[in-house]
């Protein structure tokens, strides 16, 4: 892990390896598969034509040569006529093979386009469906990174049936959260932990708990204060893998977290995550929203109703769906920042 959606030009791509979308001559064409060859100048295709071409959902590997990437792993997609002739199992081959012939050379990195959705005529929704289901289940015993790299800005608009009841509850949270008056605003974010008090003389920070009444950080001395210090976020998250009976690797691969970074994490019990990693994490253990809420303060954050991002990952837990996939290629159609990757 993990797998990362990114909006790029593939051939600016700094990784091990890119995938090219080729045809059987290996010989360039048109789309990326041009593109690649134009980036790599003339040697990539003069070792091109020492492999003989390439058949349908095989895949052969070659120099980067001008491109950034060391390697050009180069497929060869179906042609869409209809879907009954094999087309979806020969889509996922080009995944697979592509992805052993990485590990083979051990590398750590490598980026795909969407493969066929071009001039192939694939589908662009399933055939997005088959890239990312397919390179997750290969994940699931593999560490590497794999980005899916989509070039044009609004391909996937439509990459969920839930898009337009998505929106209705973003559009809802949004006039919610203008509607909210002052005093209620306060009220939430108090309970979310440090709230600067503009009613107070000083200023100071003051906190609520649902048994106390809200006392000013002054107020406290600084041995009360200290005990007052909860469990981190690294403490929470370990004792909810553990309560949840989830080993230290399927957490971080559901959460789609690179393996280095849970480490960092558990190292460090004081740790502080990038919200969409804690979000990643609530997501992969399956919390429903006030646990969610609750690892969130751990790591200094609230949910948003400013923030689509937010909203988004809000409707996925209230309807008890943890799909992270899913949840991340909405995010990506509303150009909001995917969750756990890097």
């Amino acid at each position: 892990m993990p797998l990362i959606i990114i909006r790029q030009d593939i051939t600016r791509m700094r990784v091990q390896a890119i995938v090219n979308a080729a045809n059987s001559s290996l010989m360039g064409g048109g789309g990326v598969d041009g593109a690649i060859h134009k980036a790599a100048g003339p040697k990539l295709a003069e070792e091109c034509r020492s492999l003989n071409g390439c058949r349908t959902g095989e895949a052969k590997i070659t120099h980067g040569y001008d491109l950034p990437a060391e390697y050009v792993i180069h497929t060869v997609g179906p042609v869409w006529e209809g879907g009954g002739k094999n087309e979806a199992e020969l889509l996922r081959a080009c995944y697979i093979n592509s992805l052993e012939l990485a590990a083979k050379y051990g590398l750590e990195t490598i980026a795909f386009p969407v493969i066929s959705s071009g001039i192939y005529r694939f589908p662009a929704d399933q055939a997005f469906n088959i890239a990312q289901e397919t390179i997750t289940e290969f994940l699931k015993d593999h560490e590497m990174t794999v980005y899916i790299v989509v070039f044009g800005k609004n391909v996937y608009t439509t990459v969920s049936d839930r898009y337009s009841d998505i929106e209705e509850f973003i559009d809802d949270r949004y006039v919610a959260e203008r509607e909210e008056g002052e005093e209620a605003r306060r009220y939430r974010l108090m309970r979310n932990g440090p709230l600067p008090d503009a009613a107070s003389a000083a200023g100071e920070a003051v906190y609520y708990n649902a048994c106390d009444e809200a006392m000013p950080l002054s107020q406290k001395s600084l041995e009360e204060a200290l005990g007052d210090i909860d469990e981190s976020f690294t403490q929470m998250l370990l004792r909810k893998i553990d309560e949840a009976g989830m080993t230290d690797v399927a957490c971080y691969k559901r959460a789609n977290i690179d393996r280095k970074l849970f480490s960092k994490i558990r190292s460090n019990m004081n740790y502080k995550p990038s919200k969409t990693t804690a979000l990643a994490f609530a997501v992969a253990l399956r919390l429903d929203i006030d646990e969610t809420e609750e690892l969130l303060r751990k790591a200094g954050y609230a949910i948003s109703h400013s923030n689509k991002g937010d909203i988004i990952v809000e409707y996925f837990i209230l309807k008890g769906i943890y799909d992270i996939n899913e949840i991340n290629r909405v995010l990506f159609s509303f150009d909001q920042a995917i969750l756990g990757s890097l």
